[in-house]
């Protein structure tokens, strides 16, 4: 099991913010995610965002701190990387009005 976070660098909201992924599962990733307290609305696909307040007590809980680069080959590597594109064409898709 790796769950790994990323140097809080990424500002918005008037906070800093990390990502926290598996590069294991995206199962994985979920049951850290909640057994650690976080709301399914910080999930985006693939990872979820976390404010800096958050760093210290999900390194705690496991997650192993890695710079931004780091976490994005290893998410990539893994699969479980959703792309950009993807990531539009899956949220259009979410949103999209059904009948």
């Amino acid at each position: 099991m790796t769950v790994l976070i990323d140097t809080p660098l990424w500002p918005k909201h008037g906070t800093v913010w990390a990502h926290l992924v598996s590069d294991e599962s995206i199962a994985e990733l979920l049951a850290f995610a909640e057994a650690a307290g976080l709301p399914a609305r910080a999930f985006d696909l693939d990872h979820y965002d976390v404010p800096v307040e958050r760093y210290d007590d999900l390194v705690a809980a496991g997650a192993v701190p890695v710079p931004p680069r780091e976490l994005v080959r290893r998410l990539a590597a893994s699969g479980l990387r959703v792309l950009p594109r993807e990531r539009r064409a899956r949220r259009q898709r979410r949103e999209a009005p059904t009948d």
